[in-house]
């Protein structure tokens, strides 16, 4: 009888060892799950909607993320559809249509001229290096010498959030 014990209990403590070995090995994992992608929006501050040929007008820009990832990078490129005219970035290149721009911090200024007298639309967009969705902005601005009504209207933006790839 004294043998049936002993080795129900050799048994039992093997088994106990066993359980608690593929419990530690399962349980615990030296990688960390850091989240590197974050939704963001970029706020756009208000601007006028009329331009001259030759005039410029600055747009301001601050891309606000959820959360903070330092390696996180952010580019900006342009389409132009309507109008003709430059884009550049203050303190910066100018922009060339459908080219990305690595840009230097989350706030940022564009100016935009005029180079002809037409209606002009383009459309900006901010990506960044996760494949997240771009947020897209529209801008338009008319002539100011189309249109009997010579006063100008501010323009807020509408700022739309941008969710990570899943």
């Amino acid at each position: 009888m004294k043998k049936t014990n002993k080795n129900s209990f050799g048994v039992i403590a093997i088994l106990s060892l066993v359980i608690a070995a593929v419990c530690s090995l399962t349980s615990c994992s030296d990688d960390l799950d850091v989240q590197q992608s974050y939704p963001f929006t970029v706020e756009v501050m208000p601007y006028a909607d009329k331009i001259a040929k030759g005039q410029t007008i600055e747009l301001r820009f601050e891309i606000k993320p959820e959360g903070n990832y330092a390696n996180t990078l952010y580019t900006i490129r342009y389409f132009q559809y309507d109008g003709e005219g430059s884009l550049k970035l203050v303190d910066g290149p100018v922009l060339v249509n459908n080219d990305r721009v690595l840009l230097e911090s989350k706030t940022f200024r564009l100016n935009y001229t005029a180079q002809s007298d037409e209606a002009h639309k383009f459309l900006v967009v901010v990506e960044d290096n996760f494949g997240s969705n771009p947020w897209e902005q529209t801008f338009e601005f008319n002539s100011k010498d189309s249109g009997d009504d010579d006063s100008v209207k501010i323009v807020s933006p509408i700022v739309t959030p941008v969710n990570p790839a899943i």
